[in-house]
């Protein structure tokens, strides 16, 4: 086999597998003192908590206001990426916080916001679009 061959293969590879490594990369990131909200990664854990609420753990849903009304997680609150570090003083970072928007990337770039604003129990949950229960729309 040519060199030319075995590195179109080998990119070939690279192609096929990094979209699949990619799609669950933010799932589940959690800040240095998120441990505790591992246990609501999966969808029926969190719809249990969202059924028996802590008051230390607040569902954050940072997607706009529209797609809030639209339908969001039940018990979630509406914190819209382009207001949250407005709007600190309404999250207190002692509370643990459990972030989703459509698909992960914007919890994401919302948690590095909030872990430079000195909070640390946070957890990016993914997208709404893993939520396989009803939605509430207000």
């Amino acid at each position: 086999m040519t060199h030319g061959k075995c590195m179109g293969f080998a990119l070939f590879g690279v192609l096929l597998v990094f979209p699949i490594l990619l799609s669950g990369c933010y799932e589940g990131f959690t800040g240095a003192d998120g441990e505790t909200l591992k246990a609501y990664l999966e969808p029926d854990a969190l719809q249990r908590l969202t059924k028996n609420p802590r008051e230390d753990i607040r569902i954050i849903d940072v997607r706009p206001a529209g797609a809030y009304r639209a339908g969001h997680i039940p018990t979630a609150e509406s914190f819209p990426s382009s207001e949250i570090m407005n709007r600190l003083g309404e999250l207190p970072n002692e509370d643990y916080l459990i972030i989703y928007c459509e698909t992960g990337g914007r919890a994401q770039a919302v948690i590095r916001n909030l872990l430079d604003a000195g909070y640390a129990r946070l957890m990016n949950w993914g997208g709404i679009i893993r939520w396989p229960y009803e939605t509430v729309k207000d």
